[in-house]
């Protein structure tokens, strides 16, 4: 009698492919985090890198939910810079003022607390954001945001001139603050 049961989908061995650190774009891990938790959204892993200042198509969302790092900068252009973050809970940017240009910030997953102001001692602007909210931080003006929520905060911000480094990747807030600090 033919037995239909196959306990392994694979019923012969061959080359399975396997994470190779080398080249974890092809290959991702299993982890924490949108990507990792849905194998069918393994399509849409993207390689984190500085892809500026080259011609550059991304599904920002994507990117935005994927990246596990305080700060990484995304594409780094003459005029323009793109970089993703994720803000621990509890946590923060950082209070800080760009003084030559405008940031735009927007919120993709978890929910916080913008707070801006004319003076380091004066945030009189206060808002909650939450998915999908677009922050505007006009050059000059003092800002925070904070991280109130459960889960980690994923933003994305653009800088016009471009703030940091082409290539910049800031694992955690202190390795912002120390970078910052060597400057």
């Amino acid at each position: 009698m033919y037995n239909d049961y196959r306990p392994c989908p694979y019923p012969y061995y061959f080359n399975m492919p396997m994470y190779n650190p080398y080249m974890p774009y092809l290959y991702p891990r299993y982890g924490n985090g949108p990507i990792y938790n849905n194998p069918n959204s393994w399509n849409n892993f993207i390689r984190l890198k500085d892809y500026g200042p080259e011609p550059f198509v991304v599904n920002i969302d994507d990117a935005t939910e994927q990246n596990n790092y305080f700060r990484l900068a995304l594409w780094t252009g003459e005029h323009l810079q793109v970089t993703l973050m994720s803000i621990d809970v509890g946590d923060d940017i950082g209070l800080e003022v760009h003084e030559t240009g405008d940031q735009f910030i927007r919120i993709e997953e978890g929910q916080g607390l913008v707070r801006m102001g004319d003076t380091k001692n004066n945030l009189d602007f206060q808002r909650r954001v939450y998915d999908d909210y677009a922050i505007m931080i006009p050059a000059g003006k003092w800002h925070n945001i904070i991280n109130t929520g459960s889960e980690p905060l994923k933003l994305y911000a653009i800088y016009a001139p471009p703030e940091h480094p082409r290539g910049t990747v800031h694992k955690t807030k202190a390795d912002a603050e120390a970078d910052e600090n060597n400057c």
